[in-house]
C-alpha cells in the first residue's frame, strides 16, 4: 500500500478533513462522533471507493516507534487517516496547534459508537485478532450489547501462511462493511499493508490493537480522571509491569520530544462538518 501522499484514491476520499502534524505524524481533527459519522459515511449508503479504506490510531509509543523504527513510520504514513488514541496528544495540541484535537479518539470508545450506529444502518463487522477464547469472548459480548448487529465472521488473529491467505478470501468473500483487525502495532499495519489488495470487497479496515481484550472483559480500562488526565499508560503499567514498564520509560520521553519539537501549529487540510 502505498504513502497516502502517493495515493490519490485515499487522499480523495479524506479531503474534506482536517488534519494537523503532531509528533512527526499527520492526524484528523475529530471527535468520537464525527469519526463514526465518517466511518458509516464511507460505507453508507453506498461505498465510496473500491478498495478498503485504511484508518489506524496512533499515541505516544507509536509516534516514538515511527521516529526510530522505518518500517512502522512507513505502515502509518500509508494509512487513509490517523486518529490521536491518546491523551496526551491532545493536550499539546491545545497549546502548538491553531486547530487543535477536540478530543481523544480511542479505539475502544470508537467501537461501540460504530457498532450502534451500524446496527441501525443495517451494517455488517468482521472480527479478527486476538486468540482464540479472547475472540470468541469478545464477539460473544459485542452480541449481546448489540443484538441487531450483523456480525458476519470472527477469527483468531494466529494464523499463518496459506492458512491466513484463506482466511483473507473467506473475509473477502463475505464482504463485511467493517474489518475490525487487532493484532497489535505493526502486525497489524503490516496486515492492511499485504491483504488490502486482497480485501477488494471490504469497506473499512480499522486497526484495533488491544480492543478486544477491552471488549471480552478481561481487561479494565483506566478510571475516566486517568484517562482525562493522560495517565492511562500509568494504569496499564501497574496491570502488567514486567511487560511494559520498560517500554514506556523508553517511549514515553521520546514521544514528549516529539510532540515539542515536531509538532506545526498550522496545517492543511479540509473541512469537516458533521
Amino acid at each position: 500500500m502505498r504513502e497516502r501522499r502517493q495515493n490519490p484514491v485515499g487522499r480523495a476520499a479524506t479531503a474534506s478533513v482536517p488534519r494537523v502534524t503532531l509528533g512527526g505524524l499527520r492526524l484528523a481533527v475529530l471527535d468520537l462522533e464525527q469519526t463514526a459519522n465518517f466511518m458509516i459515511d464511507v460505507v453508507f449508503p453506498q461505498r465510496r471507493l473500491n478498495r478498503p479504506l485504511y484508518l489506524t490510531s496512533a499515541n505516544g509509543e507509536v509516534l516514538a516507534r515511527c521516529s526510530t523504527e522505518p518500517m512502522t513510520d512507513r505502515l502509518f504514513r500509508a494509512a487513509d487517516l490517523i486518529n490521536a488514541d491518546g491523551q496526551p496528544l491532545v493536550t499539546v495540541s491545545r497549546f502548538r496547534s491553531k486547530t487543535p484535537l477536540p478530543e481523544r479518539v480511542a479505539t475502544t470508545d470508537l467501537f461501540h459508537v460504530v457498532a450502534r450506529k451500524a446496527q441501525a444502518a443495517g451494517l455488517t463487522f468482521y472480527m479478527l485478532g486476538a486468540d482464540e477464547a479472547e475472540n470468541a469472548a469478545a464477539v460473544g459480548s459485542v452480541r449481546e450489547q448489540y443484538p441487531d448487529l450483523k456480525i458476519v465472521g470472527r477469527c483468531h488473529g494466529f494464523l499463518r501462511g496459506e492458512a491466513l491467505r484463506a482466511k483473507v478470501a473467506e473475509i473477502n468473500a463475505l464482504a463485511p462493511d467493517y474489518l475490525w483487525v487487532a493484532l497489535g502495532v505493526p502486525y497489524e499495519q503490516a496486515f492492511v499493508e499485504e491483504f488490502t489488495p486482497n480485501l477488494s470487497n471490504v469497506g473499512v479496515i480499522k486497526t484495533s490493537g488491544g480492543l478486544f481484550n477491552f471488549l471480552s472483559g478481561s481487561r479494565a480500562r483506566a478510571p475516566l480522571w486517568m484517562q482525562h488526565a493522560g495517565l492511562e499508560w500509568a494504569w496499564r503499567i501497574w496491570l502488567e509491569p514486567r511487560r511494559l514498564l520498560w517500554r514506556y520509560l523508553t517511549t514515553n520521553p521520546r514521544a514528549l520530544y516529539l510532540l515539542l519539537n515536531r509538532s506545526r501549529s498550522t496545517d492543511i487540510g479540509g473541512t469537516h462538518n458533521r
